[in-house]
């Protein structure tokens, strides 16, 4: 699909009769269009309440691209993700990487959660080679956000502990 997209934006023919613009060459030749999608139309942006006992937030970042994620859980009583949100600073393959993972962890059990790979990412939204950290950096930021709401869960019960004591 991709290498036919390219054809048709670097035909000859193409770049006489139509001139495109950046932004619109960037996407009809170089991101998938799923990649697009999560870009133009991000799901579950936003915040939680980082202080609430309920809310896991992992915050990651890649040096060498400049790209920072921060992805945060809400768990109920149950162990169930019921909502997820995130903030990206980056290029449009980490902005859908981070839309996607919100909408994959919606629903699951910590442990489903956790099983959400990078590779996994990546194939869904047809990242290139060069863009796969961005897929790294959203399977790290949910194990982050699910060690950051563990680890809430634990100190609430060494509290729990020591004022029964």
């Amino acid at each position: 699909m991709a290498g036919v997209v390219v054809k048709k934006c670097l035909s000859p023919l193409s770049l006489i009769t139509r001139r495109l613009s950046a932004p619109e060459f960037i996407t009809q030749c170089c991101y998938h269009e799923k990649v697009v999608d999560h870009y133009e139309n991000p799901r579950n942006v936003g915040s939680l309440d980082k202080n609430s006992k309920k809310v896991g937030t992992g915050l990651v970042g890649a040096p060498a691209c400049g790209d920072v994620m921060k992805l945060q859980i809400e768990v109920d009583d149950q162990g169930k993700i019921v909502d997820a949100r995130f903030k990206t600073f980056g290029c449009g393959s980490a902005i859908a990487s981070s839309s996607l993972a919100t909408e994959w962890v919606k629903g699951k059990t910590l442990d489903e959660a956790l099983e959400i790979k990078n590779t996994d990412i990546a194939k869904e939204l047809s990242l290139p080679p060069v863009k796969l950290h961005c897929s790294m950096l959203a399977e790290d930021a949910i194990k982050a956000a699910l060690a950051d709401y563990r680890l809430k869960q634990h100190d609430d019960q060494q509290e729990a502990v020591r004022a029964s004591n």
